[in-house]
């Protein structure tokens, strides 16, 4: 199992954000996590990264303690927040290269390689010349999305990764994670059915910082779709 959460719980003052959590997600799937606007997504997501510590329980990447794996152990993740963490006034190409090192990428050659592989992958061929302030809303969150998987992560966790985007960058940034997810394990939060729907093989949805259900996307298939369980476990 590569990761393993239990019974965490995390309160700010009054408000319980997570309330005795516990997940098990194995290699190689694409987990969608569910909920409306405040249900403890974010704060699920930063608890096993590792960013937030938690009041209780523990969380586990591939048997370790992220407590206690440091560095090491995140250099194994990737990440691409809600608000999409970028230095606009950098060239995307020096953008990812400068990434590139702070992930341990060294030596001229193999970083440029590296940094013009990602680029071609992620679509970002005729904006790499570009300052990122400059770049549109959609090519800003391939540039965000390259960063969190330029180190080829184990487990990339994705935060409203397609929000504000137009159709035709929907549907680009879309196959991007269906891709990456099909050698690693990927966590996309979201309160938008149709992204679920599209790119995860899994749903766990979150109510109130409770897990309230979780099952393979088929399953709810089965049982009259996403919506109808959705509505009828966090409406």
């Amino acid at each position: 199992m590569l990761l393993q959460v239990r019974n965490i719980t995390k309160t700010y003052g009054p408000q319980k954000a997570l309330d005795n959590v516990s997940l098990d997600i194995p290699r190689g799937q694409v987990v969608g996590l569910l909920g409306p606007n405040g249900a403890g997504k974010s704060t699920l997501m930063r608890s096993i990264l590792g960013y937030l510590p938690t009041d209780s329980g523990s969380i586990h990447f591939d048997g370790q303690d992220i407590r206690s794996g440091g560095d090491e152990l995140k250099s194994r993740m990737g990440y691409l927040p809600e608000h999409n963490p970028l230095y606009r006034e950098m060239y995307v190409r020096e953008f990812l290269d400068f990434m590139a090192d702070l992930h341990g990428i060294k030596g001229r050659k193999t970083r440029n390689e590296a940094v013009q592989n990602l680029i071609e992958k992620v679509g970002l061929t005729p904006e790499a010349h570009k300052p990122i302030d400059a770049l549109s809303k959609g090519y800003k969150q391939r540039v965000g999305l390259a960063q969190a998987i330029l180190h080829n992560p184990e487990l990339l966790i994705l935060d409203e990764p397609t929000s504000g985007l137009d159709p035709i960058q929907l549907k680009d940034v879309r196959t991007l994670i269906r891709s990456f997810g099909q050698n690693s394990t990927v966590i996309l939060s979201t309160h938008i059915l149709q992204e679920v729907e599209a790119m995860c093989d899994r749903v766990v949805i979150i109510k109130q910082g409770q897990i309230v259900a979780d099952a393979p996307m088929a399953e709810f298939a089965e049982q009259g779709g996403l919506e109808a369980a959705f509505d009828q476990l966090a409406g």
